[in-house]
């Protein structure tokens, strides 16, 4: 092995093990990771250890590659029970509210830093994404209404897609090159998003069911299998010229939703490797960016942010939300809390890639602006939600089922944990009432596994082992679901262990 391949090796184990020590800082400190990220990848750079990068194309290719793997994470962590009311806020405030953002803050760049009209759009569509990994990482910290965090989440799942094709479109036009009537565009841009979402949700269902029937060798493999389905989804929507962005969100969040043999060790895989492509991804764009230009766009991009979070956003989330009606003090807070993070940055890289002029201080403004508004947004959140009042107490989770198909024999093995605010506490397992085929077969208690019979109760943080025939897996789980929530006469109470809706 050469001599040159050693140490880009351990340069990237470097990399990695010190991103995670600056993660652990970052939870102490109360600052965003990606900042620290960004900052090793500036401090390993020209200015710092002199690193000499300077590949526009490369960074483009991997930070889209990182934003799959990113929006595939976000898709298969979130529960449809939390997000099917906030479908409707949530793809508005994607499109809608993308396109009114993108003109307000095209409008103040135009009026007050003299930019063509040409050229501030390109500007807003570039900023108008909000992040996905911010997003997620930021919300699911903090006790809010579901509802409004999920608008947040689900916003911040689509609206890659037509922000990416709008920069597409613009950097086409601004480097000379052929481009349709603007409504053909509008109907290229509708039809893309339309079978992205097709083919994703088809992908998911599709690798849902095939994953529950086949037993594969080797419990790691789940994991793979499943990230594997998502990057299928968007390469196969790219293929056919429709949007892969949308297609491997909705296929993370089929996924994620579907009863899946080691759901538990796929979830923490995949948001293991969401967290690698976050570190890749902030180092590689902070290699790129040169700090001695960086001051000259500072005022600027504080102009433009300013018009972002003052102006745009405010104006995109009450044009996407008034027919929803969002209570004020929650659009207040869904409006403060649209955080710019790796994604703009990765935008950025398009009109350079396609020889825009003016694209380099495009790149420039968009750097500053990420890093000042991070610092300004994401450590407010959680005192702006407090003033808002819109802060809700944390309730105890439902029961989270880790299954495995046991092939050979037709059956599901599940694995549970009572939780602390758990009904099940105190039942005993006849009262359960789980399919006939079903049947708790192991209970470990403190640390100490036993055998159980008819007169055993469960107990706070019990940990148990069912086996049930495969088709009646579903039912076995809803009943333990009914029963955590509403007790032993949960059938009475009109529980029946689907998923609830939370505001």
């Amino acid at each position: 092995m050469s001599t040159t391949v050693t140490v880009a090796l351990a340069v990237g184990a470097l990399v990695v093990l010190t991103a995670a020590v600056a993660l652990r800082l970052s939870d102490r400190l109360g600052l965003p990771a990606l900042l620290l990220y960004l900052a090793l990848g500036v401090g390993l750079g020209e200015s710092g250890l002199g690193i000499q990068f300077e590949d526009v194309d490369l960074t483009q290719t991997l930070g889209v590659a990182a934003l799959l793997v990113i929006l595939a994470e976000g898709g298969l962590t979130t529960r449809w029970s939390d997000v099917r009311r906030a479908v409707g806020p949530g793809l508005t405030l994607a499109t809608v509210g993308v396109l009114v953002s993108v003109s307000a803050t095209a409008a103040v760049a135009v009026w007050l830093l003299g930019f063509t009209w040409a050229n501030a759009l390109l500007l807003g569509a570039v900023v108008s994404s909000t992040d996905a990994a911010a997003v997620f990482a930021t919300l699911r910290r903090l006790p809010l209404p579901r509802r409004m965090a999920a608008s947040l989440e689900m916003e911040s799942g689509l609206n890659d897609a037509p922000v990416i094709l709008l920069v597409l479109v613009l950097s086409e036009r601004l480097a000379g090159g052929e481009t349709a009537p603007w409504w053909i565009t509008a109907v290229e841009v509708v039809g893309e998003l339309a079978g992205g979402s097709v083919i994703g949700v088809a992908v998911g269902f599709g690798g849902a069911w095939l994953l529950r029937r086949v037993a594969l060798p080797l419990a790691g493999f789940y994991p793979l299998a499943t990230l594997a389905l998502c990057v299928l989804a968007f390469a196969s929507a790219d293929l056919v010229h429709t949007s892969g962005f949308v297609a491997v969100y909705l296929a993370g969040l089929v996924l994620g939703n579907a009863p899946l043999p080691h759901r538990a060790a796929t979830i923490g895989f995949a948001e293991g490797m969401a967290t690698l492509a976050q570190i890749g991804l902030f180092v590689l764009l902070g290699l790129l960016a040169s700090p001695s230009r960086l001051l000259d766009v500072v005022p600027e991009a504080l102009v433009i942010g300013l018009a972002l979070l003052l102006v745009a956003r405010p104006l995109s989330v009450v044009a996407s939300l008034v027919w929803f009606r969002v209570p004020w003090p929650q659009q207040a807070f869904i409006s403060w809390a649209g955080l710019r993070g790796a994604v703009p940055i990765v935008l950025a890289t398009f009109p350079i890639a396609a020889a825009v002029p003016g694209a380099t201080r495009v790149f420039d403004i968009v750097f500053v602006l990420v890093v000042v508004f991070t610092v300004v947004q994401g450590g407010s959140l959680p005192a702006v939600a407090r003033s808002l009042r819109i802060a809700t107490p944390i309730t105890p989770r439902d029961i989270d089922v880790e299954s495995a198909p046991l092939d050979e024999l037709g059956a599901e093995l599940m694995q549970l944990t009572v939780p602390p605010g758990s009904r099940l506490h105190g039942v005993y397992l006849p009262e359960l009432r789980l399919p006939e085929d079903a049947a708790v077969v192991l209970v470990v208690r403190d640390g100490k596994p036993f055998v159980p019979d008819r007169d055993t109760r469960l107990m706070r943080g019990d940990q148990a082992l069912l086996v049930s025939a495969r088709g009646s897996r579903a039912e076995a789980e809803r009943r333990l679901r009914a029963v955590s929530r509403a007790g032993r006469l949960a059938t009475w109470r009109g529980e029946t262990g689907r998923p609830t809706e939370v505001d």
